[in-house]
């Protein structure tokens, strides 16, 4: 396998899935192997399923590639300082080396947000875009990846802003929008909210937006009035593999 291949594995909530990544295309070389986050998301447990995923990958390769991680928490000097929708037993955990010691090699290890971020802006809908992109994933909760001329300022968690009182997540992630049937014109209505604090705030050139509901954006995009223009993410439920994997061997 060429040497400008990758492995990216990208660890959530509910899946665990990865594959090998052409870097030059940002096209994925083999399947995309695919297991269910174990029942708890504890440490144990994730390091033992992501592990046999990577061996499949590796039969795959038949050699030892780069190899980069993203994970749903915010990673900070390989620590992992919060937990979403995972065990809370991985707060404050070197995560970075446990996973290292588990696989017996190196890894670059990451948010997963940040990598989706990352993986837009060499191969998706922000190639080339100069200032500042602000990605946002809408799904459990809101994602964010800061860029700037396509340098990563990580761990932005905008999800956690304060908008209207609460979390903007709790108002205005694609999973409040189906946890209280929201229209969408209702749920255009708190990304409004949302989208509008970031603008006033951060003064961004290009708004992304990723996450599985990405792929209705004509239903809602439309529908909100900012200044800063805002286009759907490229790479979907893949981004988080394809930015782990660049990252990874860059």
């Amino acid at each position: 396998m060429a040497t400008d291949h990758a492995i990216g594995i990208d660890i959530g909530g509910t899946g665990i899935k990865g594959a090998i990544v052409d870097l030059d295309t940002g096209q994925l070389v083999s399947d995309r192997k695919k297991v269910a986050t174990p029942e708890g998301g504890r440490p144990a447990d994730i390091l033992e399923a992501t592990d046999e995923l990577l061996a499949e990958l590796d039969q795959a390769t038949g050699s030892t590639l780069p190899l980069g991680v993203c994970f749903p928490a915010v990673v900070k000097h390989g620590r992992t300082l919060s937990a979403a929708n995972i065990s809370r037993e991985w707060i404050g955990l070197p995560a970075e080396s446990l996973f290292e010691e588990r696989f017996g090699r190196e890894i670059h290890f990451i948010n997963d947000a940040d990598a989706a971020g990352y993986a837009e802006s060499r191969y998706g809908a922000a190639i080339g875009a100069e200032g500042l992109v602000i990605l946002a994933t809408l799904g459990t909760g809101i994602g964010t990846a800061f860029l700037y001329d396509g340098v990563l300022v990580p761990n932005t968690e905008l999800g956690h802003m304060e908008v209207d009182g609460m979390h903007a997540e709790k108002r205005a992630a694609y999973s409040a929008m189906e946890r209280e049937s929201l229209s969408w014109t209702e749920w255009a209505g708190r990304l409004q909210r949302f989208f509008g604090a970031v603008e006033f705030l951060f003064s961004p050139d290009l708004f992304v937006v990723g996450g599985g509901v990405s792929k209705h954006h004509q239903e809602f995009l439309p529908m909100l009035d900012l200044a800063t223009p805002i286009v759907p993410a490229v790479h979907r439920n893949n981004a988080g593999i394809l930015g782990a994997a660049s990252l990874a061997a860059r």
